[in-house]
């Protein structure tokens, strides 16, 4: 193994460690926004999202062959290159454990505010059916005036 491959991976670790910190990030807006109801621009952080989850995949592609060498056989341009890569390294974990908690998160308030609505709904269905019984009870009687004299 040579310098140029243990940089390519140093390089392909570091734009992994800014993707997952983008993700992360977007992942708290996105947070905020489901709470806030916001689903115009929540939208729009999804679609961010989606890029980034696709840049992500493209890297995790790239990085494949790095996975079966051997890491103590790498040559390294000096000690302190491998500790950085071998901390982003382990951050990127740390950080897609944080954006896959956050998505399961979303999930929950987004079913939340789901079901929220829905009731919200159900409840308008009913008062707008029980004011339609009650018209019809009441609208014909209500036309009819007993104007007779007793």
């Amino acid at each position: 193994m040579n310098n140029t491959s243990t940089e390519q991976l140093a390089d392909l670790i570091a734009r992994k460690h800014a993707c997952l910190l983008q993700l992360r990030d977007l992942g708290l807006q996105q947070l905020r926004l489901v709470e806030e109801g916001e689903m115009g621009e929540l939208l729009k952080v999804l679609s961010a999202k989606q890029y980034l989850i696709n840049l992500l995949q493209e890297l995790e592609r790239s990085l494949d062959p790095y996975r079966h060498e051997d890491p103590e056989s790498r040559i390294w341009r000096s000690p302190h290159d491998r500790a950085r890569c071998a901390q982003q390294s382990e951050e990127c974990q740390t950080l897609l454990d944080e954006v896959l908690k956050q998505e399961k998160l979303s999930e929950t308030s987004l079913t939340v505010r789901r079901d929220e609505v829905a009731r919200r709904l159900q409840g308008v269905h009913s008062a707008r059916q029980a004011r339609s019984a009650y018209a019809q009870q009441s609208g014909p009687a209500a036309s009819l005036l007993d104007i007779s004299s007793h």
